[in-house]
């Protein structure tokens, strides 16, 4: 199955995203990687690559993120891991809610991690998987 990380710059906001695409999918490998480590607004690379360590499988990890600089650090924590799960990690440009939905779905049903980056792009669109 393939495992979320939500990135925010809020740990509430993302607890909040994970709370409800959890509510569609509760099985879903699915972490929360919200503010600093010091719990302050902003993001953590460190969290970030722990959260992909804690949902990462062979099938792959979806990030989603909510402002440009989670995106940053999104792409600095990929870097940071080994090179065979740099290919099975993307992150993706939606909606953080609606995508977070969407890929919690997608992968509930076992999606690849290109069926459940379609989804979440479907859904930025505005049109259901």
């Amino acid at each position: 199955m393939v495992g979320i990380v939500i990135v925010s710059h809020s740990n509430k906001l993302a607890e909040g995203v994970k709370e409800l695409a959890s509510q569609m999918a509760a099985d879903v490998p699915m972490v929360a990687a919200g503010g600093t480590g010091d719990g302050r607004l902003g993001t953590d690379v460190e969290k970030i690559i722990g959260a992909v360590n804690e949902v990462y499988s062979e099938d792959g990890v979806v990030i989603l993120f909510d402002l440009g600089s989670a995106f940053m650090n999104s792409e600095m924590a990929k870097e940071c891991l080994d090179e065979s799960m740099q290919e099975k990690v993307e992150i993706v440009d939606t909606a953080l809610v609606e995508g977070a939905v969407a890929a919690a779905v997608q992968s509930s049903i076992n999606g690849s991690l290109e069926e459940v980056k379609q989804a979440v792009a479907q859904m930025s669109l505005g049109k259901m998987p």
